[in-house]
């Protein structure tokens, strides 16, 4: 038992300074990568307690009681009533699960649900900039479906099962492409095949203008100024999003990223053919969003899931809800 209690105390003390590094910017960490050796290590203590350790330990209270019968039939017939050993309470210490299986056996249900749940069912997110006002606000904490584009294995990514396709209008959570440990989420404008062209300010697929009306001005709080905004109608579901007028419409700053040959920018915006594959994303605050236009094409292999629901805003209960 000695031994388990330094390998428990060692494993545990590797997984808290991965986190510490994590946390402290020392490496970049891997969430679902740490969340399935969680899953592996606790489920080994766990099918050990199963298997072994629990069965010990019932054998060595089964001893005890049957020891204390034997005692007690002897001193019986001695005459003698009175016993001051608690045989109970001494199989309940032995049957106590040990501190090293407390915290690892005894924690592998909540983590393998949870490793579940997240891997192939919903991940929660929180919505940390400003790039899809008005659709999401900073806080959002919102739940992304994992299964509708298909399911995939944790770590690898590798899909299972085909899914349906993202299709335009969509709001995706993704592995960012120039740094895959990092999500973003954006809206799908441009699907394998489009020519999406985003010129002064206005959006174009495959030559046909993207239909939109304009709305009552809206009113950011944080930056406390108001926005023009528009509906517009990129799939069955409108949705919302805004423009600055002091912002030019030429995109600043394009890194060399895969396929950039297929865009053409100049000072009016940018066009570009979507290779095969691949998705062209945009923010709903399109002034002040980095997105496609300036870092390239999402892989479908980066996809993560379908943002869908608002779970909870701590700052304002009326987020909470289903959006588009």
């Amino acid at each position: 038992m000695q031994f388990m209690q330094i390998l428990t105390s060692l494993v545990l003390a590797g997984f808290v300074g991965y986190i510490g590094a994590w946390y402290a910017g020392a490496i970049e960490g891997n969430f679902a990568l740490l969340l399935f050796l969680a899953t592996v290590v606790t489920g080994v203590y766990w099918l050990a307690e199963r298997i072994y350790f629990l069965p010990r330990r019932r054998r060595a209270a089964q001893a005890i009681e049957d020891a204390a019968i034997e005692r007690r039939a002897e001193l019986d017939r001695m005459g003698i009533q009175k016993v001051d050993v608690d045989v109970q309470e001494a199989k309940g210490h032995i049957l106590m699960q040990p501190w090293w299986l407390d915290w690892t056996a005894g924690l592998f249900p909540v983590i393998a649900a949870v490793f579940f749940l997240r891997s192939f069912l919903f991940e929660p997110f929180k919505i940390p900039s400003g790039s899809m006002i008005p659709t999401l606000l900073v806080g959002d904490l919102i739940l992304v479906n994992k299964f509708t584009y298909g399911i995939r294995l944790p770590v690898i990514n590798t899909r299972l099962t085909e899914g349906t396709r993202p299709a335009r209008g969509d709001v995706l959570v993704f592995r960012y492409p120039p740094q895959p440990s990092m999500d973003y989420i954006k809206r799908v404008v441009g699907v394998p095949g489009d020519e999406v062209a985003y010129i002064n300010k206005r959006l174009t697929i495959n030559g046909k203008a993207v239909d939109t009306k304009a709305l009552p001005e809206f009113f950011e709080e944080d930056s406390m100024r108001y926005f023009k905004q528009f509906e517009e109608q990129l799939g069955d579901q409108p949705h919302r999003l805004l423009n600055n007028p002091d912002v030019p419409a030429f995109v600043q700053g394009a890194s060399n990223f895969a396929y950039r040959e297929n865009c053409r920018y100049s000072v009016e915006g940018v066009t570009c053919k979507v290779p095969e594959g691949h998705y062209f994303m945009m923010g709903d605050n399109r002034d002040n969003s980095l997105d496609s236009r300036y870092w390239g094409f999402v892989p479908e292999g980066n996809i993560v899931g379908k943002a869908f629901f608002v779970w909870m805003n701590f700052g304002s209960l009326k987020r909470i809800g289903a959006f588009h």
